[in-house]
């Protein structure tokens, strides 16, 4: 800024002194000119009086003047030069200020020599006789004077080349050094002159504008990022060279990343095929979504190009966890199968028996036994289909269930008097230890998880085994057991044991009984009441189930 005002003050300053100087000269040769004029018309009427006085003898005492003088006749004959030989001269009747001269007393022309850069005025009076007298004087061109004054002029340049420079490099510092001044916080406040003013003024108002603008924009900033880190789901924007140039923790938590992301590659995050190919078919603006696999989780990845002016520039994508969703849905299907496989099978037996009845292949005295066989299936059946329509109702959080508050003692005592019988065939021993024990919830759920709890640990007991009961009041805590002196359970089973249909020894299950449901209605009872569930067992000398409420 400085370097080009002291360059342009310099340029002015130059112009204007170089018009001066042309101005000046056109002034004064024009000046001079006139003046040069009047003295000719003097020099001429004064030698023609002299000439109509004493004729050429006076002209004769000219000789050694600067002038060129002439004298000529009314014919245009040259009576007399004092420059040339006037014998080898030339009629001048016919030149222009000789013609002048004649007609009006005077007359003047110019003659230019472009050779010498120089010109010769010619200015004639009629004498009283007639006769013409001229004089010629010789005068430089304006060009010669122009270079004549050129080293001066030159001088008056540089001089005021130099001032000017000089002059405008003061000028620029006194200008500037109160911008420099300024303080862009609070213009308003700084001393400047008064020219400065309104420049200041305007600084002030985009300065309030731009702060309020930033506090918008910090403002969104914050709400967006409050949003989105308070999201579940990952949130990633990528641009269209697919590097991230935005995402939420959760992303970083969903694909268990710990170092920063930002400015990476998204390919950096999963390098499965289906992930990359969605990751070019969104940026060739196409919507993708697809289920990836990361680790043991499962991703509903949603991938959405942001287009501008018909140009792909990048793409959102949304991370969703459906980790539970493709769980619940392998066991929808797991469930499917194993409840079409545990009603085909007491269906077939059915079917098969009546078959043989039907057909006539069974004796009259075997009808009974069959009879009892296709019972027993049927009854089996029936069990089954109540557990799952149980499993079913504790799935669904069935509102109709109603809660009450009972004593789990006496609850525990009337279970273990209904399974007495049971006990007795195989010499179990079952016993109720503890107090009595109040908590709240659906009354018939906890029943059938206790009856359940107490029917296997009778099931999967060793002959003349022993089932402990018992319930404890904690501080916050109601704890029901049941531990038996069965056959256990393996570590690697005991997690496993609460699926539906799941059996630790599947060779046994039709000796032993039961719809494989047991225990995962105890898993959802307990679930629908936010009860605790731990297990104590170990091959060979027994299982304890806890139920903590």
């Amino acid at each position: 800024m400085t370097k080009r005002f002291i360059k342009n003050t310099m340029l002015i300053v130059v112009v204007v002194v170089l018009l001066c100087v042309v101005s000046m000269l056109v002034v004064v040769y024009g000046y001079y000119n006139d003046k040069f004029t009047e003295q000719m018309y003097d020099d001429a009427v004064y030698l023609s009086s002299g000439v109509e006085l004493s004729g050429d003898k006076y002209l004769e005492n000219m000789s050694d003047v600067k002038m060129r003088i002439t004298w000529i006749s009314d014919d245009g004959t040259v009576l007399y030069d004092n420059r040339a030989d006037i014998s080898s001269m030339d009629n001048h009747g016919d030149r222009q200020e000789v013609k002048e001269a004649m007609l009006s007393s005077k007359g003047k022309s110019v003659r230019y020599s472009n050779t010498l850069s120089e010109k010769t005025v010619y200015y004639a009076v009629r004498i009283s006789d007639g006769s013409v007298l001229r004089i010629a004087y010789t005068q430089n061109s304006i060009f010669v004077l122009v270079m004549k004054m050129m080293q001066p002029v030159l001088i008056v340049v540089i001089i005021a080349f130099a001032l000017s420079g000089f002059l405008a490099f003061r000028l620029s510092k006194q200008i500037m050094e109160p911008l420099e001044k300024i303080d862009l916080e609070n213009p308003e406040e700084t001393e400047v002159y008064e020219e400065m003013s309104p420049f200041l003024r305007k600084i002030a108002v985009q300065n309030e504008q731009i702060k309020n603008n930033i506090e918008e924009l910090k403002k969104q900033k914050r709400e967006f990022d409050i949003i989105t880190e308070n999201m579940q789901e990952g949130l990633i924007v990528i641009d269209k060279t697919a590097k991230i140039i935005s995402h939420n923790s959760a992303t970083l938590s969903l694909f268990s990343v710990s170092f920063d992301i930002a400015e990476k590659n998204i390919l950096m995050l999963n390098r499965a095929e289906e992930f990359a190919a969605c990751v070019e078919s969104v940026l060739a603006g196409r919507h993708c979504e697809r289920v990836i696999g990361v680790g043991e989780r499962y991703y509903n990845i949603y991938f959405n190009p942001v287009i501008n002016s018909d140009e792909v520039i990048g793409a959102i994508i949304v991370v969703t966890d459906v980790t539970e969703k493709e769980e619940r849905e392998n066991l929808r299907r797991e469930f499917s199968a194993n409840v079409s496989h545990e009603l085909k099978t007491p269906l077939t037996s059915i079917s098969g028996i009546a078959e043989i009845i039907k057909n006539g292949i069974v004796a009259s005295e075997d009808i009974p036994e069959f009879a009892g066989k296709i019972y027993d299936e049927a009854k089996r059946l029936i069990s089954l289909i109540e557990d799952i329509i149980k499993v079913s109702q504790l799935d669904e959080d069935d509102e109709t269930l109603q809660t009450e508050e009972f004593d789990l003692y006496a609850l525990s005592q009337e279970i273990i008097e209904s399974l007495e019988s049971v006990a007795k065939e195989k010499g179990i021993t079952v016993s109720l230890e503890g107090e009595n024990t109040y908590i709240r919830g659906i009354k018939t759920v906890i029943e059938e998880m206790v009856y359940n709890l107490c029917d296997n640990a009778i099931k999967y007991n060793v002959e003349n085994g022993k089932v402990v009961v018992s319930t404890v009041k904690a501080k916050n805590e109601n704890v029901l057991s049941v531990k038996d002196t069965g056959i256990g359970v393996a570590k690697e089973h005991q997690e496993r044991i609460f699926e539906r249909f799941y059996r630790v020894d599947k060779s046994h299950s039709k000796e032993i009984g039961g719809t494989g449901l047991g225990l995962s209605i105890v898993k959802h009872g307990a679930k629908l009441h936010n009860a605790k569930i731990n297990i104590e067992s170990e091959p060979g000398i027994g299982t304890k189930i806890s139920l903590i409420f």
